[in-house]
């Protein structure tokens, strides 16, 4: 579907400016015109607001009730389709801790709902994010510690030999100071995998080493990992400082505290890839969801926690995140390239995550207040604030959807 939008601002690469014209054919971007008014011929004449990429979302085990390690082809259809309403356009469907038999099981299944997706339009999966089971049980969080394993060569010859899994396989989150960890990094970075350091005790020397063998990324930064000291730098230490990382931070500003949020942006904004790391609670009312098959509860404090009081995941969303971080006084077109260009680029996407000619066709234009008002997929609309266009599941009904209070 061929469409013409006119945005008062829109951002490009990591500049808000206007008027922008963006121009769309089958679902790509085919034209963008800077500092001209809109033609007549333009379909969607935007008076206000922001017009950004589409939000990529590279964690997130579940939402709207949906968790990913028990998933089938309705309820992933519910996440597609509730995502966008966030800003969501493409995500990366993750999984925790588990066996390794019951990962590619597990995998398999979600694999299975991907491709039973209906055509219309929604939030798109990006393949596969494996968080575990090659851990560490000093960093666990809320990871069963005695389902971890080494990532020796026989478990990566069993993801990798998988070839459906293989070629579904975008992230895989791993503590590389385990045995068999940094041969483990090279031959999944080889495979085309971007590794990311997490759930860990390495110190900055073992993360630099992580770095060297090809890591390129940091699951939820400062969260289940060695800290930050002034002698031993840790993950968060090593990681703000090596330009070879890109940092995933949840920016639920209860992870992760206002004042270091600010920090990281500080010290590294263009590397900084906003995360929900979302569970199924996010976008539900309080009540028990789940994780991995064991019980999160979602309480009025907007935090999902397990039975013990451990955090489990977020139920943040990738628009509260924008606003979260913009609240802190960071500029808004670092923290919408945040959530968008950066991402993309770390999955190494050079199609998504921008508005230029060749794009994919995912746009959001925000409202004054930063909250989605229109969502595009492929050049089409996949969410419309002003008529609606948002599934839940559970009966959940379009409108209802409960975002947690801000700083949760």
């Amino acid at each position: 579907m061929d469409a013409v939008v006119a945005a008062q601002r829109a951002l490009l690469g990591r500049e808000l400016v206007g008027p922008v014209t963006v121009r769309i054919s089958a679902g790509r971007i085919t034209e963008v015109t800077v500092g001209e008014p809109p033609g007549s011929d333009a379909t969607h004449v935007l008076e206000d607001g922001v017009l950004s990429p589409g939000l990529v979302d590279v964690q997130i085990n579940g939402a709207v009730g949906v968790d990913f390690a028990e998933v089938d082809a309705e309820s992933m259809a519910a996440v597609a389709s509730a995502l966008p309403q966030t800003g969501v356009t493409r995500f990366v469907p993750t999984l925790i801790t588990a066996p390794v038999d019951t990962i590619v099981k597990q995998s398999h299944a979600v694999l299975d709902a991907v491709a039973a997706l209906p055509l219309r339009p929604a939030a798109r999966p990006l393949g596969l994010h494996l968080e575990g089971p090659f851990l560490s049980p000093l960093r666990h969080g809320v990871h069963d510690p005695n389902l971890m394993a080494d990532p020796v060569p026989a478990h990566i010859d069993q993801l990798l030999g998988d070839e459906r899994l293989r070629a579904a396989l975008r992230v895989v989150t791993l503590a590389p100071e385990r045995p068999g960890g940094l041969d483990a990094v090279r031959r999944l970075t080889e495979a085309g995998v971007l590794v990311s350091v997490g759930h860990t005790d390495a110190t900055g020397e073992q993360t630099r080493a992580a770095a060297e063998a090809g890591a390129a990324m940091v699951t939820h930064l400062f969260n289940a990992q060695r800290g930050l000291g002034h002698r031993e730098p840790g993950v968060p230490g090593t990681a703000l400082v090596d330009e070879r990382f890109t940092l995933g931070l949840i920016a639920d500003l209860a992870h992760v505290d206002a004042d270091v949020c600010r920090l990281v942006f500080n010290a590294a904004a263009e590397r900084v890839a906003l995360t929900t790391d979302a569970v199924a609670a996010a976008g539900m009312p309080p009540g028990r969801y789940q994780l991995g098959g064991s019980d999160v509860l979602l309480t009025e404090e907007g935090v999902p926690r397990s039975p013990e009081g451990t955090i489990a995941g977020s139920a943040l969303t990738m628009d509260r995140a924008v606003r979260n971080i913009v609240s802190l006084g960071v500029d808004p077109a670092v923290v919408l390239a945040s959530a968008s260009t950066v991402p993309a680029d770390a999955l190494g996407e050079r199609g998504l995550g921008r508005i230029e000619p060749g794009a994919v066709a995912d746009l959001v234009w925000w409202d004054p207040e930063l909250r989605p008002r229109q969502v595009w997929v492929d050049g089409e609309v996949a969410f419309d604030a002003r008529g609606g266009r948002a599934t839940r599941h559970n009966a959940v009904k379009a409108g209802e959807v409960r975002l947690p209070a801000a700083g949760r």
